[in-house]
């Protein structure tokens, strides 16, 4: 056996007996709360479908009219010949929706985040992380020249002392919108305020939050009403915008610019597929146009985290779908998840490296298309299986 496969064998056994393997399910039929699993159906409470819009039959629509009107593949990037009139739409309708002054599209978040600050940040520069930022965060300030400084979880001490003892010439604070392992929603105008008063700009990445989270989907920053003080915000169109794939940065005139001259996973990556591109548009539309299906989220939201508390379980985060369930041991995280799938309820237990050692956890994610007849058997299916693992 070649060296390299012997040296990663060991490593996988290692991962397996610490019960830190992950196996993926196969789902055999489209996303949707009730999907099939193993030949059976099952309540689906582990998508990033928060408005249940993965297989909307208008946005399904929209994609196929875009093939027949627009062709399934461009095969270029964007500064070639890979620009379409619906790409710019797109960007125009989200520099519209987050009140900023353009946007840039990209094949992904995790490719958003990877491109922007080695990009527009230098040595003279600095960046301020949140420690429990998303792995693209982390991934792509290691690709930057910009002084790095990691401050504690949404800890406004720890960052403003930072702040205050740096001489950079441009200051970032950087952050997740929502912390998607706790379901924590970072402070957001605590951060706009110490930016103000270290002269600092701001980075939000608001995966979990943009069409959903504030009174009209419009993110962590108009949930804390501090929208129009943001100066970066990366998202995706992977979770409440239609749950495919693709992501943006939206920023002022000048940074979008300049990653369009210089940001190497945009210049470098094929363009949004036609599809995709209308099917976001379409997805856009729906949430601005039936502010119910955010509401029908929040009120599912607040139902859940309140009747599982009451059952005895410890939940994290706050007033977000995101319901991670602690239970601290890895092997228990797993049975559970287990014994739930036996009750037809499809949970997927987090443990290390994705969390920390010893802070095991079932995440539960809520959807506005659950009903409370599919929260009730969730709730219920957790009380008896929790009781038989001496969990609650």
């Amino acid at each position: 056996m070649k060296t390299i496969d012997s040296i990663l064998q060991k490593q996988l056994v290692d991962i397996k007996s610490q019960g830190l393997y992950k196996n993926e399910r196969v789902i055999e039929t489209a996303q949707e709360t009730e999907i099939d699993v193993f030949g059976k159906k099952v309540i689906n409470f582990c998508a990033n479908n928060y408005l249940g819009l993965a297989n909307n039959k208008d946005i399904r629509k929209a994609a196929i009219e875009a093939i027949e009107e627009w062709g399934f593949g461009l095969g270029s990037v964007r500064f070639i010949c890979g620009t379409q009139t619906i790409h710019k739409e797109l960007e125009n309708q989200i520099s519209k929706f987050l009140r900023m002054d353009d946007t840039i599209l990209y094949s992904s978040c995790f490719d958003a985040n990877g491109g922007l600050f080695e990009t527009i940040l230098g040595p003279d520069d600095a960046i301020f992380s949140d420690e429990l930022n998303h792995a693209s965060i982390i991934d792509g300030i290691r690709l930057c020249k910009a002084q790095k400084n990691v401050y504690k979880n949404c800890d406004m001490d720890d960052l403003e002392q930072k702040l205050k003892e740096s001489k950079a010439r441009v200051k970032m604070i950087a952050t997740d919108g929502v912390f998607s392992m706790d379901g924590t929603i970072a402070p957001v105008d605590q951060i706009v305020e110490l930016a103000k008063k270290y002269s600092a700009i701001t980075m939000v990445d608001d995966c979990h939050a943009t069409g959903f989270l504030g009174k009209t989907g419009r993110g962590s920053a108009e949930y804390f009403n501090v929208l129009d003080e943001i100066d970066i915000i990366t998202s995706t169109f992977g979770k409440a915008l239609g749950g495919a794939s693709g992501g943006f940065v939206s920023a002022s005139t000048e940074i979008v610019d300049t990653l369009r001259q210089k940001s190497r996973p945009y210049l470098f990556s094929n363009s949004l597929a036609p599809a995709l591109v209308v099917a976001c548009q379409k997805a856009i539309e729906l949430i601005q146009q039936n502010l119910s299906l955010i509401n029908q989220l929040r009120d599912n939201t607040r139902y859940f985290r309140k009747k599982l508390s009451e059952k005895g379980f410890e939940i994290k985060g706050n007033d977000h779908p995101i319901v991670p369930v602690m239970i601290y041991d890895a092997k228990n995280a797993v049975k559970l998840s287990e014994m739930l799938l036996e009750k037809n309820i499809y949970v997927i237990p987090f443990s290390f490296p994705v969390v920390p050692k010893g802070e095991a956890r079932i995440r539960v994610q809520l959807s506005s298309s659950h009903t409370k007849e599919h929260l009730d058997k969730a709730i219920n299916a957790f009380y008896d299986c929790g009781r038989k693992l001496n969990i609650i």
